[in-house]
């Protein structure tokens, strides 16, 4: 049996040595790895932008929406760019199954469908995303920069934000207070 060296429909979890401000104890949902390189969401940094001001922005209808529901950075890359993470597959335009009742799509429709309340029932939508080169995860994750486990959709759709990063060390069965903050050795 080939060993698959890809690692899509993983959660991405930061190393706490890991200082880049945009990574730093973040979660990222890993949306596509190939020989090419490999796309990723973060998923544990809301904005302060509400995503019924968004839509309103856009000139979408939004009664049934949560006036509460914020808006994810995603990353650092094409910041303007959204994407909807979510569990039901509709009949969206632009749609990437990641997995088995979970993708992402990238369309305007699934917006207007969510404000009339005729949307997937767990989402997140972001913008920006993060990106890397061939190789360049990998070599990140042979640096210690990153831990992967695969997804829990109760972490991506349920946990508070702000526990999601613990949440996904904890399904490492890592102790994030026993991790070191600085580069590991390699034996």
């Amino acid at each position: 049996m080939a060993e698959n060296k890809y690692f899509s429909n993983q959660f991405l979890v930061a190393m706490p040595g890991l200082l880049d401000p945009n990574f730093n104890h973040s979660v990222t949902l890993l949306c596509e790895h190939n020989d090419q390189g490999a796309l990723g969401l973060v998923i544990n940094r809301a904005t302060d932008l509400k995503l019924s001001d968004m839509l309103e922005h856009m000139k979408l209808a939004h009664p049934a929406l949560d006036p509460a529901h914020l808006v994810h950075w995603g990353g650092p890359v094409q910041t303007e760019r959204g994407f909807v993470i979510h569990t039901e597959p509709g009949k969206w335009e632009s749609t990437l199954k990641v997995a088995e009742a979970l993708y992402i799509t990238t369309s305007k429709d699934i917006l207007s469908a969510i404000g009339r309340g005729e949307g997937p029932g767990r989402f997140l939508v972001a913008l920006g995303y993060a990106g890397w080169a061939a190789g360049q995860l990998e070599h990140e994750i042979k640096e210690n920069s990153w831990l992967n486990t695969p997804v829990d959709r109760a972490i991506l759709f349920e946990s508070p934000v702000a526990a999601r990063w613990e949440a996904a060390t904890r399904l490492l069965g890592v102790d994030v207070t026993q991790l070191t903050a600085g580069p590991a050795g390699h034996a």
